[in-house]
């Protein structure tokens, strides 16, 4: 696949821009930001806090609107992608009902889509298998570890075949060994299904691990600082985090951040 090729384009940004008032104060979230995400990708937002990472996913999202430039997600303004339920959407807490089963849960937007018993059940099944959670279908988000939450987060968002995944810092409150585990299923899952994915993050490794780009940000207001390719064999395993190629594309992610510092 041919990553300049326009008909591949999903996500197209040109000019955008977030300003926020309240209380006579003037903030600018974001400015000026340029960015196109092509079918198949798997594309990281890293930058300080602050930065406007969530607030440009929330964009894509048409959770929040922007001030000033265009963004067109699959052909179609937000609001349209949105109301085709063209996106999945995880959050940062995997947000689950405690009275719902894992795989009720799961089946919570068929059932506000009014999808048929069977073909909810069907769905259900598929994704639960994909995220590797089949055999806890039957039990309460209270009985499974903060990693398989996320992954009930996940295989929700996959439930009703988005085109586009987007995710804002999935694994960020889970221990470290959590987030290795859940950044290799997440890799793998990315591998099986090629689907197009946006990924919200604050760790480097984990953005270098994941990602075909990173979209290095500056603090705010801000901007695209640079966009780096992570040319890392498809396969990866987490060991390659101690490869030479792995530590010159976190390098080179670390030196466009500390840039985009610098220019606050």
């Amino acid at each position: 696949m041919s990553v300049t090729d326009v008909r591949d384009t999903v996500i197209e940004a040109r000019g955008l821009g977030v300003t926020f008032e309240a209380d006579g104060h003037r903030t600018v979230a974001l400015t000026d930001v340029d960015l196109s995400i092509h079918k198949g990708e798997f594309v990281s937002l890293i930058g300080p806090s602050g930065c406007g990472k969530t607030t440009l996913l929330r964009l894509i999202a048409d959770l929040q609107q922007a001030s000033t430039g265009t963004l067109v997600v699959n052909g179609m303004t937000a609001e349209q992608a949105r109301m085709q339920r063209a996106y999945g959407y995880v959050f940062q807490a995997p947000a689950l009902y405690p009275w719902r089963t894992l795989e009720r849960n799961v089946a919570l937007p068929l059932e506000i889509m009014g999808l048929s018993k069977e073909e909810r059940a069907r769905r259900v099944a598929k994704v639960l298998d994909l995220v590797g959670l089949a055999d806890f279908r039957k039990r309460f988000p209270w009985q499974l570890s903060g990693g398989m939450q996320q992954r009930a987060s996940i295989a929700r968002a996959l439930s009703f075949d988005p085109e586009l995944l987007l995710m804002d810092e999935p694994f960020g409150a889970l221990d470290e060994i959590t987030r290795d585990g859940l950044t290799l299923h997440l890799h793998q899952l990315w591998r099986s299904t090629g689907l197009t994915s946006v990924f919200v993050t604050h760790s480097v490794l984990e953005a270098v691990f994941l990602s075909t780009r990173i979209v290095v940000m500056s603090s705010r207001p801000g901007r695209v600082v640079a966009v780096i390719d992570s040319d890392l064999p498809e396969q990866r395993d987490l060991d390659i985090r101690e490869s030479p190629r792995f530590l010159a594309v976190a390098h080179a992610v670390r030196a466009a951040l500390r840039e985009g510092h610098g220019d606050a």
